[in-house]
Parts: structure tokens; sequence; C-alpha cells
């Protein structure tokens, strides 16, 4: 059913009173300049959103290939409306030769059969819209692959039309790359071609040229490229490698540092390759394309920023670039530090910009929360700390699929059974990324329920017998159980949902705490985090930010706290536990 907006009614009720046309227009004039203001009060979407990524060959299969699809996404959403998932990314689903498993796109404008076509995406966005989930696309515009057209037509001769859409130059001498630059994935950054006797530059793959970003035309297409999925009702791009659009133009050598890396190269530090100024231009032009388009679409920014400076020029210096640059300072942690995560949280809190904070802890790049911060013995509890660290400061929070059931790491054993080139090429110190990516776990069934094929693109851990949805919810205690409570939690309590962040006790070095507070004396949200395998007693002080009470009230805590614990003089968490409670 349409809604009309009160400015129609409005009109219309003036003409059948025989008002006059001059009060007609006042008071559409006034409708509208209402609903402007209202527009402007509310926040935008993604501001409170809980992001969910799905990587596509792993979430679900629906045909039985062994690979996850669109459909198979289709058929989970109530799963993740339960869940209290407001958007999904989706990693890339365009068509691709699959060398990086769909970073290496051979056309941004469609669907690769592998998981579909553009009518099983269209329903998908259609099924997604009715249950208030809205659809983040991953755009890859760094590079392409060597199978995508313009790349075919670069490489065909130097006076081709689309030569100077990718980076083609002369080698030093004859054998000699242009100059030392390496790919990210090991060994020279630089591919002969000797069909036009120039190399092309690489920072990944060799099958995946770069982009000559300082060509107008290649601009133009990929804009458009991006205008093609919001048409389509997108909600926004996660921007991949975003940071690496940009070379330098004269070619220096990177600075070589002692030792070597996985692959037997030496070290460098990509100072010519990674974060040049001319990408914040860029940005500011995608925000512009981005903006076109209504619904208050987001760019995500992929930069592995090394400082909070740098990140912080991802928003740009009038909040026109990305509205999420991701943290990956705070994501890389790697230990149970309150004193590290403190630093790290107080740093994006004050950000020059004012920018959103947007963390995560998993992806499909990195090993599995449960591995990297568990110690072995607690895992299951630590995953339910890691959910309130990223669910409860002032962030949109990213969470990776599986993560709300404990899914964990798991390597492959033998190089045959490798599937990502990374780990091809780097074995066995490098075994690559296979062991985040295994199939999301349903149920007891076949394959934990992903798909019913003898044998799907990734073999489904042991734990899944264990952690799985199914499983899972019908246990109260569970990490899936845990998850679904926090994120109500943030819907339901205004603190969390639009609270300031206050950090507390800011010298204790394990337990790390925080407000969440409305403006003046309104409600407050004490959030309490062990980091520590040891019970900690600690005491608060909270006159000074307006709050009179002498206990807190709990909202959640795992494991369960009593009510003799939650006094704030004399406040007894339990190792690794999280307690989050009112304290207005």
């Amino acid at each position: 059913m349409k809604r009309f907006k009160p400015v129609f009614f409005v009109v219309m009720l003036a003409f059948c009173l025989g008002a006059s046309p001059a009060w007609a227009q006042r008071a559409a004039a006034q409708g509208s300049n209402a609903e402007r203001a209202q527009a402007k009060t509310q926040d935008p979407w993604w501001k409170h959103a809980v992001i969910y990524e799905i990587y596509p060959r792993s979430f679900q299969d629906s045909n039985g290939d062994g690979v996850g699809d669109i459909n198979g996404i289709t058929s989970r959403l109530d799963y993740l409306r339960d869940l209290g998932i407001d958007a999904i990314w989706i990693s890339p689903m365009y068509p691709s030769p699959l060398v990086d498993f769909g970073y290496d796109v051979s056309d941004y404008t469609a669907i690769d059969p592998l998981y579909g076509t553009l009518a099983d995406f269209d329903r998908l966005m259609s099924e997604a819209k009715k249950r208030n989930i809205r659809v983040i696309m991953d755009f890859v515009p760094n590079h392409t692959s060597d199978q995508h057209p313009w790349f075919k037509e670069s490489r065909s001769s130097r006076t081709n039309p689309k030569r100077d859409w990718y980076i083609w130059r002369d080698g030093k001498g004859p054998g000699e790359p242009p100059n030392n630059w390496q790919s990210w994935f090991g060994h020279s950054a630089w591919q002969w071609e000797a069909g036009t006797s120039q190399y092309y530059y690489h920072h990944f793959y060799t099958e995946q040229p770069d982009l000559n970003w300082r060509n107008p035309e290649v601009r133009k297409a990929m804009y458009d490229a991006m205008r093609f999925w919001f048409k389509r009702g997108v909600a926004g791009f996660r921007l991949d490698a975003v940071s690496r659009l940009f070379e330098d133009p004269n070619l220096h050598d990177d600075p070589i540092l002692p030792g070597k890396n996985a692959y037997g190269d030496p070290n460098i530090v990509h100072k010519y390759t990674d974060n040049l100024p001319e990408v914040h231009e860029v940005l500011r032009e995608m925000r512009r394309v981005a903006d076109e388009f209504p619904g208050d679409p987001v760019l995500i920014s992929e930069a592995d920023e090394p400082n909070i400076a740098e990140l912080t020029k991802m928003y740009g210096s009038k909040n026109d670039e990305v509205q999420l640059p991701m943290d990956f300072q705070i994501a890389d942690v790697n230990k149970l530090s309150a004193p590290e995560f403190r630093r790290l949280l107080n740093e994006v809190e004050r950000n020059a910009a004012g920018g959103q904070p947007h963390y995560f802890f998993s992806n499909h790049d990195q090993p599995r929360t449960w591995d990297r911060y568990g110690d072995g013995v607690h895992n299951d509890q630590i995953a339910k700390l890691m959910a309130a660290l990223l669910l409860a400061p002032r962030a949109t929070p990213l969470m990776y699929y599986g993560e709300e059931i404990g899914m964990r790491t798991t390597l492959p054993t033998r190089k045959e059974d490798v599937q990502d080139p990374i780990g091809k090429i780097g074995w066995p110190e490098e075994k690559g990324r296979d062991g985040e990516r295994t199939p999301m776990q349903w149920d007891t069934s076949k394959n934990a329920g992903f798909s019913t094929a003898d044998r799907p693109w990734l073999p489904v851990p042991p734990s899944a017998a264990e952690y799985n949805v199914s499983v899972e919810s019908r246990e109260p205690g569970s990490i899936l159980a845990f998850y679904k409570r926090l994120i109500a939690l943030r819907r339901s309590e205004p603190a969390l949902r639009d609270g300031s962040y206050v950090p507390l006790n800011e010298d204790d070095p394990n337990v790390l705490s925080f407000l969440r507070k409305t403006p003046g004396e309104g409600d407050s949200v004490l959030v309490v985090l062990n980091m520590s395998a040891e019970a900690k007693t600690v005491s608060f002080a909270l006159d000074a930010y307006g709050v009179r009470e002498k206990s807190a009230r709990p909202l959640i805590s795992a494991p369960e706290i009593g009510k003799e614990s939650t006094l704030l003089a004399h406040f007894t968490i339990p190792a690794f536990g999280v307690f989050i409670g009112s304290v207005h």
C-alpha cells in the first residue's frame, strides 16, 4: 500500500474546503519545511545498524552444487531478521574467473551464474526489504580480472583506446621490472606481457591488474557501475582495498626492511603504492554518487590505516567521504588487553572528524574471533565478552557470519585441500584464508544444513555438531542466545542506542568499563568487561556523570551476576565476565 505524504492531504483539504490557493501553498510549504526539519533530526539508518557480512560461497547452498548462492541467502533472511540484523554486506557475486573467489571481477554489472541471476538478486532485494534488512554490495575498485573486456582491450596493443585504463610501464632493463614494488600476495607486482613488450602493475594477484584511477574514463565507468546497483536498491557499498587506488607516478622504489616475508621476498614498506593523497578525491566523488540516491546510502572503506589520524581522513574534512571506515586497529589487537582496547576506543571516539566509529573483529580475510581471542579453555565465555565489546560501545558494529554461534577457524591440513591461492603460494608458512570461510553451520544434518552436495566447496568442521544454529537456539546460555539478547538490548535501551561513550576506571589493567549515557541526567548503562582469567572487584564513582544510583540493575550478564555483586562501590565481576546494567 502506498503511503501519501502529509503535504498531499493538506493541499487536498484546501481544495475541498474552497480555501484560497495562497493558503494551500503556504500550508504545503510549511509541511515541506516540517518534513525537512524532521529528516535532519533523524539519524541515518547506518548509525544504529548491526551489519552482517555474508561470504556467499559459504552461507547457504540452494541447488546442491556445494557452493552457496543468492537464493540460499534469501532462504535464510528470516534467521537474520530474528537475530536482529539491520543490513547484510555480501562479498562479491559478480562474474569472475574466481582466481581470488570474486575479488577478480570480469563484469561489474552482472551476477556470476554460480550464484544465480539478476532476477534472483532482485528477489533477494525484495524479500530483504519486507524484513527491513538492507543489502550492501562489495565493490572492487582497485583492480579487475585479467579476463575483463577492458583489460583484454588494454593488453591487445599499445595504441588501443583502453591501454591507459591500466598501469603499463617499461622495465628498467632486459628482464627487469620497473621497480621493486611487491604484490600483496608475494613476489613482484609487475607482470611482463610479451605481446606489447611492457609490464603491467598488479597490487594483488597477477590475474588482477590495477586500474588507472588517474584516467577520467575509468572513474566514469566505475561510478556508472555503482549507479547500476544503486538503481536496483542497494543500500551502499563496502569499498575493497580502497587505499591502494593510486601509485607513485615516478615509480620510486619502496623502502626495504630487514628479513623476509612468508613468500620469501624481502620485507618492504608499501610507501608508494598505498594511501596516497589522491584517494580522498575519489572518495569524495564516490560519496557524491551515493548522495544522488535516496535512503542515506552508506560507504564503508576497507583501508588498513596505521593510526587514528589516517583513519580520520577517510571521513573527509567535511564528512564528505566515507561514513564508516573499518577500524582495523581495533580488529587487530588480537589479545585480551583492557588498556589497549581502552586506548583505541578512546582514540576513535575522539576522532577529529566526529565520525561514527565502525568496529569489527572477524571477516573473510581474518581468522575467527573465537580462536584469536580464546584461551583454549574459556573460548565460549570469551566469545560472549567479544560480542559485548563489539555491540556495546558507541559504534556501528559489523559481524561476520557464524560469529554469533562461535564458529572457529579450521585450516586445511594438506596442501592439496587448499582452495585459497594465498595458501597455495605460501604453504606451509601461509595456509591461506580457507579456515575462516568454511560453510555456515545451521544444524546437525548433512554438511550442517549448508548443502546437500556430497562434497561442499570447503569441508564442514567437526565442531559443527555442537556449534550450530539449531542446537544453540534451544540453549538459553549459548553464544547465539547471548548475541540475540544483546542485539535486542541495543534496540530497546536508549542509552545503548543513542548515548555517548564515557570511559571509566581508565587505569585498570584488567577490566574495561564505560558508560553509555543519554544527555543530562537521563538514562545510563554501565558496561563492565573483565579481560582476565580471575574475578576482579572494582569501584565506580559515577556522581560526576549525574548518576546517583548506588547499584546497577542487571540487563545482561555472562556468567550471571547476583545482585549483591552489583554495588557500585564494591563491584565484583567474574573471570572473562560481561556485565551490562542500568544505573539511571
